[in-house]
């Protein structure tokens, strides 16, 4: 009986987009061989690249195939060539409008401190040593998207608001999100809000506890959110998923990303209903250095590993992935972005064959 096969859409973009994910698409070769089905690559356009071919940063052939795909793997959009157009026709407005087309609602963020590089965070090496947790932020309500505005008070002074905001349906799925992943992790979920002053935050601590029993296997405690931000510089190491809601998580999830040291080793998920999601670096499209064959592409690779994970349903192969690029990093491979003074700087595609070699490692029977 033949399995279907799955289907990835692939966006490079712009800047050092094309090259990165280059990379990437070497590591999903040489995983191939490994998985449970075969898969289908399909390249469109986006951002800016989109622009220059087609007049637009999301061009209906783009969304159409991204929709109907199991996943969609991005690299990074924008640089100033396109910054002199309006907020709406810039490539940014792309990534954006495709982001709310597949509805995806909880946004996935790893921070790992890799032993060999804990000097570069810019806390001490003791408190960042093992750090491995994962931001589940909710991506679609709260203060960005609930009702906001300009007024006057009936004396005449103006004043402005914004409205946080959630349904139990938006608690629930995203809390389900981070239940889910916590059980491909450490089965710990720890939840942010600010109950003691919030009613919104009170209804989201009742709806994540609520959740919490469809998951019986996952331990789950809370945290307001000005004592999480204290914990993750002081003892960082003690998460393994921190769950929060769009603002809270916004804040924290860069917090965390500064732990690490270096956005080139960041990957993200944004994950909707079902299994389909979304994955791109945290790093942007880098312009000064695109052409130059120096960008890292460490965050890229990763995030084709969480699409494994998470989409395709490949927890082997991610995780051989996630290994490879552990022993690469370990073995004294350095991008500019990760060497430090005393360490010699390798170019993306150098990075690329250390870390298809660090694979190869991992499946010896290849």
């Amino acid at each position: 009986m033949s399995v279907s096969p799955f289907h990835v859409v692939v966006l490079p973009g712009d800047g050092i987009g094309p090259e990165v994910m280059t990379q990437a698409m070497r590591v999903l070769d040489a995983v191939r061989p490994h998985l449970h089905r075969p898969v289908e690559v399909e390249e469109c356009w986006i951002g800016g690249a989109a622009i220059d071919r087609f007049g637009v940063p999301l061009p209906q052939e783009t969304r159409d195939a991204c929709l109907a795909a199991d996943a969609v793997l991005l690299a990074a959009v924008g640089g100033p060539k396109w910054d002199h157009l309006p907020v709406s026709q810039a490539p940014e407005a792309g990534l954006l409008g495709l982001r709310k087309a597949m509805a995806v609602f909880a946004n996935l963020r790893p921070a790992v401190v890799y032993p060999a590089l804990a000097d570069a965070s810019p806390l001490k090496r003791e408190r960042v040593e093992g750090v491995d947790l994962l931001v589940v932020r909710e991506l679609t309500g709260g203060l960005y998207y609930g009702p906001a505005g300009r007024k006057e008070t009936p004396e005449g002074e103006p004043f402005a608001y914004n409205t946080m905001r959630y349904t139990r349906s938006e608690v629930r799925r995203v809390a389900q999100a981070a239940f889910e992943a916590a059980r491909q992790r450490r089965h710990h979920v720890t939840s942010v809000d600010k109950a003691n002053v919030l009613e919104v935050s009170r209804f989201w601590r009742e709806e994540v506890t609520a959740v919490a029993k469809e998951y019986p296997d996952v331990a789950l405690d809370h945290l307001y959110v000005d004592n999480a931000a204290m914990q993750l510089a002081t003892r960082p190491g003690q998460f393994d998923v921190l769950l929060a809601e769009n603002t809270f998580g916004d804040i924290l999830s860069d917090e965390a990303a500064a732990i690490t040291g270096s956005l080139g080793l960041l990957p993200s998920a944004s994950l909707g209903k079902g299994a389909r999601g979304f994955y791109e670096p945290v790093h942007g499209s880098a312009p000064d250095i695109a052409g130059k064959g120096t960008a890292n592409p460490i965050a890229q690779i990763l995030s084709l590993a969480m699409l494994l994970r998470y989409s395709a349903q490949e927890v082997q192969a991610a995780e051989a992935i996630e290994e490879a690029v552990r022993q690469t990093i370990a073995a004294g491979y350095r991008t500019p972005d990760i060497a430090q003074s005393n360490e010699t700087a390798i170019g993306t595609q150098e990075m690329g064959n250390a870390i298809l070699d660090a694979l190869a490692s991992c499946y010896p029977s290849a």
